[in-house]
C-alpha cells in the first residue's frame, strides 16, 4: 500500500458531500484483529453494522466470524508459494465449499508489485503459475475471481500487464481490486484509469484511506469517496482501511474507525451506517504520524492468525 501522485486525467465529480450515513450493501471489512482488544471484533458484526462481507488476507475465516451469517467471507491468496506442488489455498477454499460455506469470491496477491509496506512482492511469472494452479480451478465451481490487488503506483499497471502476459490466456479475472492512499481527486482519477484499462471488469476498492491527513481532510475524503463508490455501478464492493484503534494506525490516527479507547469515530460510525459520534481519534504518544504504509498492520494480522 502506498500513496501516489495523481494518475491520468478524469473529470472529478463535485466535491459536495453530506455528513450523513446512508446504508450500502457494497461495504465490507478489512479485518485487522487486535490481540490486545479482541472484543473490538464484535463491533463490525453487530446488528447495527452496515457491513456485508470481509477479508483477512488469508484463505480461512477469522475465528471471530467463523459462524457469522452477516459477514460473507472472501478468501485471499496473499502471496505465491514457491513450491509448485503447494495447493493449500485451493484445498482450503474447496474444503469450505464442501462444508456448505458460501464462497462466492476470492482475492489474490496483496500488492505483488511491492515488497515493503505489506506488499507480497511476487514476480509476475510466479504469480501466473500459482493462479493457474490454485485460483483458476475455482471458476469451475462458480467462484468469481479477483485480479491481483496491486498498489496505486504506476508499477501496479506494469505488473498486471506482465502478469496477464505470463498467464498466456489461462487467467480469467472477473473483477479488479484497487488500493489507494491519497486524496479524493487522486482516487477518482486512478479508478478512471483502471476502468479505461480494464473496461470489462467490475472494480472492488479493497484498501483505501487518506493517509496521514488532518481530521477534517480524513472525514471529507471518507464522505466524498463513499458517495462516489455508491453512485458508480461498476464499483461493486469497497472496504475502508481503518478497522483498528487510532493509536496503532499506520495510516494516521485520523483515518482510523476507532479511537484509542475503542469508541467508533465519526468515520467508523458513518461506515457502519450510523450517525456522527463526535469522538476524536488520537495517536500514540510520541508516535511519528507520517504515513508509513499498512505493512506493519498487515504483517501483524498474518502473524496473529499463525500463532
Amino acid at each position: 500500500m502506498r500513496s501516489t501522485a495523481l494518475l491520468g486525467v478524469l473529470p472529478i465529480l463535485p466535491l459536495v458531500y453530506s455528513q450523513g450515513a446512508p446504508t450500502s450493501s457494497k461495504r465490507g471489512l478489512v479485518h485487522v484483529p487486535s490481540v490486545k482488544y479482541p472484543a473490538d471484533d464484535s463491533i463490525w458484526s453487530s446488528s447495527s453494522s452496515d457491513l456485508t462481507w470481509y477479508y483477512n488476507y488469508r484463505s480461512t475465516p477469522s475465528p471471530a466470524y467463523g459462524n457469522s451469517a452477516k459477514l460473507q467471507f472472501v478468501p485471499m491468496l496473499w502471496g505465491a508459494p514457491s513450491d509448485p506442488s503447494d495447493n493449500r489455498f485451493l484445498n482450503d477454499v474447496q474444503d469450505q465449499i464442501r462444508s456448505g460455506t458460501n464462497i462466492t469470491y476470492v482475492l489474490a496477491f496483496n500488492e505483488p508489485d511491492a515488497q515493503a509496506n505489506g506488499g507480497s512482492g511476487v514476480p509476475a511469472d510466479l504469480a501466473a503459475q500459482a493462479w493457474i494452479r490454485e485460483i483458476e480451478p475455482l471458476r469451475k465451481q462458480g467462484v468469481k475471481l479477483g485480479a491481483p490487488a496491486v498498489t496505486g503506483a504506476p508499477t501496479g499497471f506494469l505488473w498486471l500487464q506482465n502478469f496477464f502476459t505470463a498467464c498466456k490466456g489461462n487467467c480469467t479475472a472477473d473483477f479488479i481490486p484497487v488500493h489507494w492512499y491519497g486524496n479524493f481527486e487522486g482516487l477518482a482519477s486512478h479508478i478512471g484509469q483502471v476502468r479505461a484499462t480494464y473496461p470489462n471488469m467490475t472494480i472492488w476498492v479493497t484498501e483505501y484511506a487518506n493517509a496521514a491527513a488532518s481530521l477534517e481532510e480524513s472525514q471529507s475524503f471518507y464522505n466524498q469517496s463513499s458517495q462516489y463508490f455508491d453512485r458508480i455501478d461498476y464499483v461493486t464492493h469497497y472496504s475502508y482501511f481503518g478497522s483498528f484503534r487510532s493509536d496503532v494506525s499506520n495510516v494516521g490516527p485520523n483515518a482510523a474507525m476507532l479511537t484509542e479507547k475503542g469508541d467508533l469515530t465519526d468515520i467508523g460510525s458513518w461506515y457502519l451506517g450510523g450517525s456522527k459520534t463526535n469522538k476524536v481519534p488520537k495517536g500514540a504518544a510520541g508516535r511519528n504520524a507520517a504515513f508509513a504504509g499498512s505493512g506493519l498492520i498487515v504483517l501483524l494480522t498474518v502473524f496473529w492468525f499463525l500463532v
